[in-house]
């Protein structure tokens, strides 16, 4: 894998990563006239659930589900200029033009926040951190499931030296990296992509996990990442893929219809410190578990594919990386959403059982 780093015409950051040699010469330039970039982005604190909250008005105006022949993601042409200058490319990783958080993120001057004499219950700081775009392929048709093992490898390695790019960002204390795929999720551009987020803190979601892992330590002297992995292997009831270096299951708890964690054998705190062995194999695993849950309805599935990094600077013996993966559709014409239970109590109803989960995506079974 070779790397090429330029600049689009408002100045943001564009990196191309190539499968195999980079081509001579100097990349395309951006022919657009583009304004520099000044997002507008702010954090607001929630006393009460001690969390975040990122406010980012201008990202009302985003793309919006465009026509293929206005994809901001697919190749640049001689009659139209994409975020992607090049003709054909790789892999392409670039900062978002609308993102939810930015290094140089300034307020808008319709945002004032909260006003009163009560700082620590509104408190109010810039949104600082990372948002970028990353390009699986410039086949707009594609989707991750259909990349050959040596793009996906790429893209891997992509993921590994922007997380050590980002983690070294003063203002970043967590990177998150993960894929949308499907209307069905909120995704608004078809073409196959993923994104990155650096976040100026360490979100709930890691820190409730964090929480637990201590806690367990704290009564058993044990680590409880290992424990469950360990647990999934030796039940093998929920278990999708076993390799030398990963292994796949749905969780006993599973929340989502079709819900897949996949983890390395090895603990390592987050993507940069995968070896080649695990990487060459993780380029073999994942993309068969997708496949695994397209067969399920013989569709397309809409997803969510999140990795689970240790933090930067916090509890990273703690941490154990892991893939979280999960579709929102429990049936050809049906999709769970997020109701009563879960968005007002975080309580999650499955209608799905997990080991009847795992063997479909097995193709043990066939869907009911």
């Amino acid at each position: 894998m070779q790397r090429v780093t330029t600049r689009l015409a408002d100045g943001r950051e564009l990196l191309y990563y190539f499968d195999g040699s980079a081509p001579e010469g100097p990349m395309p330039q951006d022919r657009r006239e583009l304004a520099a970039h000044r997002p507008a982005s702010e954090l607001r604190y929630d006393a009460l659930r001690d969390e975040w909250v990122v406010v980012a008005t201008h990202r009302q105006g985003r793309t919006h589900l465009p026509g293929d022949d206005e994809c901001p993601l697919c190749p640049s042409t001689a009659e139209r200029s994409s975020e992607i200058p090049a003709q054909a490319y790789d892999v392409a990783v670039f900062e978002n033009r609308f993102p939810s958080l930015a290094e140089r993120a300034g307020q808008s001057a319709d945002d004032r926040g909260p006003t009163g004499e009560a700082p620590e219950l509104f408190a109010v700081r810039p949104g600082h951190g990372r948002c970028e775009v990353v390009c699986f392929t410039s086949d707009h048709d594609a989707s991750f499931a259909d990349l050959a093992a040596k793009r996906v490898r790429t893209v891997v390695d992509a993921w590994c030296d922007r997380t050590a790019a980002l983690s070294e960002l003063p203002e970043v204390e967590q990177v998150f990296v993960f894929e949308n795929r499907g209307e069905e999720i909120g995704v608004t551009l078809a073409h196959p992509h993923g994104q990155i987020f650096g976040y100026p803190f360490v979100t709930p979601r890691t820190r409730r996990m964090l929480d637990s892992v201590r806690g367990y330590r704290a009564r058993t002297g044990r680590d409880l990442h290992h424990d469950l992995l360990t647990a999934e292997l030796v039940d093998g009831a929920r278990v999708v893929a076993r390799g030398e270096h990963w292994a796949a299951f749905v969780p006993a708890a599973a929340r989502w219809p079709f819900e897949v964690h996949l983890y390395p054998l090895r603990r390592v705190a987050d993507l940069p410190a995968l070896d080649d062995a695990e990487r060459d194999e993780l380029a073999l695993v994942y993309p068969e578990i997708l496949r695994g849950l397209d067969r399920v309805f013989g569709m397309r599935m809409p997803y969510i594919a999140a990795w689970h990094q240790a933090p930067v600077r916090l509890d990273r013996e703690s941490a154990w990386l892991h893939l979280e993966l999960f579709s929102t559709r429990r049936a050809p014409a049906k999709l769970k959403y997020l109701a009563g239970s879960e968005s007002g109590m975080d309580v999650f109803i499955n209608d799905i059982a997990p080991e009847h989960a795992a063997a479909m995506l097995r193709g043990d079974t066939k869907a009911a």
